[in-house]
């Protein structure tokens, strides 16, 4: 029996064979891979963190039990707004420099929103193109830009 044969014979074998311990490898890899993320997230979330849910929602960690996933966390999404969410429900830790929405640019809204009302009650502003027709540049030139 020569060396052709043996491969004719159990070729198809120790192909099979290498394939099977190539996917237990590389999934044992994956597995261990994916269990760092998870401690590594695990200590990154505590209470003050900016975290992404998995609706898409961005808030502030205010309470979180990492010894039991099962207790809802809680979740600042808005200034004085708390949610319950699962615990896994966190998608991840947001890094400082992504740019997210500050309690500030909820103020900086407010404000907006309330120097616009005030201009539609005193009369200065009946509608949304009166607006527009009254914004002026720093030139005195008229601009296409709502004015604030």
């Amino acid at each position: 029996m020569d060396l052709a044969d043996f491969f004719a014979n159990y070729g198809l074998i120790i192909l099979l064979v290498l394939l099977l311990v190539f996917m237990f490898w590389s999934s044992r890899r994956r597995m261990q891979k994916q269990k760092l993320e998870m401690e590594a997230k695990a200590r990154q979330t505590v209470p003050g963190a900016e975290v992404l849910l998995q609706g898409g929602l961005y808030g502030t960690i205010v309470e979180y039990d990492a010894d039991d996933l099962d207790k809802p966390a809680r979740v600042e999404i808005a200034p004085g707004v708390e949610i319950k969410v699962h615990s896994q429900a966190i998608l991840r830790i947001v890094n400082a420099t992504e740019d997210t929405v500050t309690e500030d640019d909820f103020i900086e809204a407010e404000e907006t929103e309330a120097e616009y009302v005030a201009g539609v009650a005193d009369g200065d502003v009946t509608s949304i193109s009166d607006d527009q027709k009254r914004a002026r540049d720093a030139d005195g030139e008229p601009t296409d830009k709502p004015q604030a």
